[in-house]
């Protein structure tokens, strides 16, 4: 039986766009090739890839990443099109959450025009005075003692916001992860470059950080 080729579904941002906008698409060639392709005269400059994830079934997880940012809100800049009023961030949380169920799937994201993989996590060995120690597993609630219906503070904006699972909140409706959160809600001075926060660091619990209180339960 033939293998069946695998393809590229794709976030892509421009320069000359408003910053809550991106383009997903899908194409059976290297993304950068398609990018290409849609520098043209309707656009006044390229296009900058922000992120992709390679899988045999990308014109499901295309459709997919679409159907689920039409159920959120209307943010179809225009219905017939692939282009979105959402951040890049939220695109790519969004792009990851799929990628779990597409065991074939590799996510990439880009920082200065460069690929780095995000999804599956590199296993990362790290040797310190010839010990080794395991990359320290994502965030869950129950490593502090949280569970659902607990309240905590995203501390930029003094915003309460509720656990809503095993590492998301509920806000105004909807379910967040927290470094989407962050991304969407930090304050514009507070946003850094790559746009990828450690969500821990920026919410707390009775005044303290769910980044200490996790370092305090793991000396524990």
């Amino acid at each position: 039986m033939a293998t069946k080729e695998t393809g590229y579904v794709y976030i892509l941002t421009n320069p000359s766009f408003r910053e809550d906008w991106v383009k997903i698409g899908k194409s059976s060639r290297p993304v950068d090739v398609r990018s290409k392709e849609l520098d043209n005269t309707a656009v006044p400059l390229p296009f900058d890839i922000y992120a992709t994830m390679q899988t045999e079934k990308y014109s499901e997880a295309e459709k997919a990443i679409h159907k689920q940012i039409d159920r959120l809100t209307d943010r179809r800049i225009r219905q017939n099109r692939e282009f979105f009023n959402l951040e890049p961030s939220l695109a790519l949380e969004i792009m990851l959450d799929l990628a779990q169920l597409s065991p074939d799937a590799v996510v990439m994201k880009y920082e200065n025009g460069e690929p780095h993989q995000v999804y599956p996590v590199m296993e990362v060995v790290i040797k310190q005075v010839d010990q080794k120690k395991e990359q320290r597993p994502p965030f869950d609630f129950s490593m502090v003692g949280l569970t659902v219906g607990d309240e905590i503070i995203f501390d930029a904006l003094h915003l309460p916001v509720k656990v809503a699972g095993k590492n998301k909140v509920e806000y105004d409706g909807r379910l967040w992860s927290l470094s989407a959160f962050c991304g969407t809600y930090l304050p514009e001075k507070m946003h850094n470059k790559s746009e990828a926060y450690q969500g821990p660091k920026y919410f707390s619990y009775k005044g303290k950080t769910l980044w200490n209180i996790r370092l305090e339960k793991e000396k524990e």
